[in-house]
């Protein structure tokens, strides 16, 4: 990676609640890092966010890719915009930082990684829930409850009046498990790799003039190499009433149960509280890592491979839902099958 004076330039797509977190983060980098432009199609937020750093700003990202100023893009928009403004990055040799999903098509982002490692371009793909207390507490505990052959993971989240927002759409959003990665990206990290998937969905919609949706759940089945089944719940909208998230792991020698902000341990008879650490501050922290990463080589918490491996299977759970059919993730060898030009088999579901 070629040598880059400090601060770097940096250049922000986005003017959301992620954007603005990646504001007050490089204010803090002052250092090694200045914000010198923002691209945002809200006029109202981008100005406000210009007049807080001090940056310039522009409704249009691809005047980014032209600035002879600028060394990485943040990107922090839109789900469906990611993928062709890291690409574009990447060949205007910028670094690239980007919320995940880096795209809603994994065939896109493996290309996109293997363009950013063929210029010697950085790249990094943000996953903060690794970071998060709920996550780090898991892989703390575990060994307490031996081989996890069960696991189940809830998040309900209830919005009334459900806004029309690109969140609720569709094409912005994308196929809700591959839109909230974090959702498979926890289970990846933790055990590895899958076998096979089999998933469900139900989107309550607008009038039919209308393309936004009221509420989501998906419902996946994940079964892995070492044996564990899990399944995952993702709800939101106006449909539900009652906020959940609940993480179950249950073992050979015990149950770890967490939810929201707390957790314990059941062994035998014995219940044990455990205290699960704070979610604030992660944009800040992964901001740093990611500079640490840029400037010093140091290894980051996250590789752009694994992330693009829980988005195939993300992607395998859309398949799944909309052939009414399980997807194999694995060869006759027991070997994954590859993760760009991969062609999902499918079984009829038992």
């Amino acid at each position: 990676m070629s040598y880059l004076p400090k601060p770097i330039k940096v250049a922000l797509v986005g003017t959301g609640y992620v954007a603005k977190q990646r504001v007050a983060a490089l204010a803090e980098e002052s250092d090694r890092a200045k914000l010198v432009a923002i691209a945002g199609r809200d006029r109202t937020s981008l100005q406000a966010l210009c007049a807080i750093s001090g940056a310039r700003g522009t409704e249009s990202w691809p005047e980014l890719l032209q600035a002879p100023d600028i060394d990485l893009i943040i990107i922090a928009t839109i789900n469906s915009e990611h993928g062709a403004i890291a690409k574009a990055a990447i060949e205007a040799d910028k670094h690239v930082i980007c919320e995940y999903p880096l795209s809603l098509d994994p065939k896109e982002a493996q290309i996109i990684i293997n363009k950013a490692r063929s210029r010697r371009k950085f790249l990094h793909i943000e996953h903060i829930e690794l970071l998060g207390g709920l996550h780090q507490t898991m892989g703390q505990w575990l060994p307490q409850i031996g081989e996890v052959n069960y696991a189940r993971y809830i998040t309900i989240k209830p919005k009334h009046p459900t806004p029309e927002s690109w969140s609720y759409h569709p094409n912005f959003f994308g196929f809700p498990f591959s839109a909230a990665l974090s959702r498979i990206h926890r289970f990846t990290d933790l055990f590895g790799t899958v076998q096979s998937v089999s998933g469900r969905s139900r989107f309550w919609h607008l009038p039919e003039s209308n393309p936004y949706y009221t509420a989501c759940l998906c419902k996946a089945q994940l079964c892995f190499t070492n044996g564990l089944i899990a399944d995952v719940v993702y709800g939101k909208g106006d449909r539900f009433w009652q906020s959940t998230r609940t993480f179950e792991l249950h073992g050979s020698q015990g149950t770890l149960i967490f939810s929201t902000d707390k957790g314990e341990l059941i062994r035998d008879k014995e219940t044990t509280p455990i205290e699960i650490g704070s979610r604030r501050g992660l944009f800040a922290r992964d901001t740093i890592l990611a500079l640490d990463s840029l400037l010093k080589d140091k290894p980051l918490y996250v590789s752009p491979t694994a992330s693009h491996y829980a988005l195939v299977v993300a992607d395998a759970i859309r398949q799944s839902t909309t052939t009414g059919r399980t997807i194999e993730l694995q060869d006759e060898n027991n070997s994954p099958l590859s993760t760009i030009n991969y062609q999902l088999s499918t079984t009829n579901r038992s």
